[in-house]
């Protein structure tokens, strides 16, 4: 475990609250950031070090030998920042997301491409074998996009406990957004109205089937990074490659449903030229801000190590 200053935490959990602001977006995963920001190992290893071990530690040894055993400081910094940007970004992202569709899509396109390059660069070792495991990262991203959402709506208890366990291992992967998971599994509207009706027994069960899948995927994720760390970094690299379909920032509507609201929202979608889009494409702002997402990835690069470092 690093021996971090305030100012570091205070980093970690700005960290935190862009992992939170990309996982309001259906489509974008906090993974991806957390990856970009140079701290997606280090909370793969911390989320791992929870198990029973943990708890004989918490008995035989007490609280603060076992708060030391998960990282404990670098885990609860984190989380404060996801938290506090799901509180306070959430209905700016949505009403961006609601008027601004196409400008706030293009920013994050810019970010996830460049993120590519980024985790691209990790790879020590490139040969045919990398490559291939790269092209299939991004042929299941892509495809997991394109697939259409189930018509049919299901919330028994043993269905949302899956549900959660799916939607929070798709968040930790870069690339794949736990929010798109949910929506693809007819799972989204009944968390929603769960938290809307203040469904407690519906959301623990959520919960529970997300730390479940948390924590033992977790586990399988930092086993290959310390066994198979090209082949894991290539295939997570073609992971966020594919993803880029979700983003595109011009879209036509090919179906439509009601959300919890009653209102009409996009069902299914598919991606168009810009010079197809039936409207105004916004090309040049578009354009702007896909590459400040972009140059701000780069800047990340720059400053973030360095400042854990110290």
């Amino acid at each position: 475990m690093q021996q971090r200053n305030l100012v570091q935490y205070l980093v970690i959990s700005l960290k935190g609250m862009a992992m939170g602001a990309a996982d309001v977006v259906p489509g974008v995963s906090g993974g991806t950031i957390a990856f970009i920001s140079g701290i997606y190992e280090e909370l793969l290893a911390s989320i791992s070090a929870v198990n029973f071990n943990t708890l004989k530690v918490l008995k035989n040894e007490g609280l603060s030998a076992a708060w030391k055993k998960v990282n404990g400081n670098f885990l609860s910094a984190l989380l404060f920042g996801i938290f506090i940007s799901v509180l306070s970004l959430s209905k700016l992202i949505s009403f961006l997301l609601e008027h601004h569709p196409i400008l706030v899509w293009s920013f994050f396109f810019g970010l996830v491409l460049a993120s590519i390059l980024f985790v691209a660069k990790q790879i020590s070792k490139w040969n045919f074998v990398t490559v291939l495991f790269l092209i299939f990262g991004a042929v299941i991203a892509f495809y997991i996009t394109t697939l259409q959402p189930m018509v049919t709506e299901n919330s028994s208890p043993l269905f949302i406990f899956i549900a959660g366990a799916l939607a929070i291992c798709a968040m930790i992967l870069p690339g794949i957004s736990g929010a798109f998971i949910l929506v693809l599994l007819g799972a989204y509207k009944p968390v929603l109205e769960a938290i809307h009706d203040k469904n407690f027994k519906l959301l623990i069960i959520l919960i529970a089937g997300a730390v479940v899948g948390l924590l033992s995927f977790s586990k399988i994720l930092n086993w290959l990074f310390n066994n198979y760390k090209n082949f894991t970094l290539a295939v997570l690299t073609g992971f966020i490659l594919g993803s880029l379909n979700k983003i595109w920032p011009w879209k036509e509507t090919l179906t439509w449903r009601l959300n919890s609201y009653g209102e009409q929202v996009p069902f299914n979608e598919q991606s168009i030229s810009p010079l197809n889009f039936n409207g105004d494409s916004q090309l040049i702002y578009a354009v702007l801000l896909a590459i400040v997402g972009f140059a701000l990835i780069l800047l990340l690069e720059k400053i973030a190590n360095p400042v854990l470092k110290k």
